[in-house]
């Protein structure tokens, strides 16, 4: 019977965390903000793939923001206000991913009349994120060439529900022995429809094409 509740209350928790992403995402849709979920490990290129395609898009004119999610501490956030942008720090302490109730609580601090893309950089995790949408518009996952050519195929639930993978750091691959062949067929064996962008976000490679994807 205790099993029986666990699973019940867990049942209502990704429900009620379904509403409010729902919720959220009426309301970027409302102020016309193209929203984008950062997914990635801790060390994948999140933060750098974001400051990258910040700078790009505010010499175009547009208006960017950021929230900053962490467990502890304010490293990203404070590399994304040296760009310019607004940002509100998150720090989730015990949990391994950002929420729905997380992010509504960071655009209220949001001037969103003054935001054209926001960007959001969920907790380097790969697993927990998976079930909590957030209300963005797109999800995308990187992965690293420094992280094995099996990253994909072991995490198939994230990477199916993703809108755009991105494989980053593409000119250490010979180094790491990667083949990125492998993990561009691994994302397709899970959902064929899914782009693959291969990016060196040091390098600014590849940054033109994840913006395509990116419809900016």
């Amino acid at each position: 019977m205790h099993k029986v509740c666990d699973v019940e209350l867990g049942a209502d928790m990704l429900a009620a965390n379904r509403r409010i992403a729902e919720d959220n995402a009426a309301l970027l849709e409302r102020h016309g903000i193209r929203s984008f979920d950062f997914l990635g490990a801790i060390g994948s290129g999140k933060t750098l793939l974001i400051e990258k395609l910040a700078d790009i898009l505010m010499n175009k004119g547009l208006r960017c923001a950021a929230i900053a999610g962490d467990v502890a501490g304010d490293d990203d956030y404070r590399r994304f206000r040296s760009h310019g942008m607004p940002v509100v720090n998150i720090n989730t302490g015990k949990e391994c991913h950002l929420d729905a109730h997380m992010v509504d609580h960071a655009l209220e601090k949001m001037d969103l009349e003054k935001i054209d893309v926001l960007f959001i950089e969920n907790v380097g995790n790969l697993v927990c994120p998976a079930d909590f949408p957030l209300g963005s518009k797109t999800r995308i996952t990187i992965v690293s060439v420094t992280e094995g050519d099996d990253m994909i195929r072991k995490h198939p639930v994230l990477m199916g529900g993703s809108d755009i993978i991105v494989v980053n750091k593409i000119g250490m691959a010979q180094a790491m022995e990667v083949d990125v062949k492998i993990l561009k067929a691994d994302v397709h064996a899970i959902n064929p429809h899914i782009p693959v962008v291969m990016t060196d976000a040091r390098q600014c490679i590849g940054l033109d094409n994840l913006l395509k994807e990116m419809g900016l």
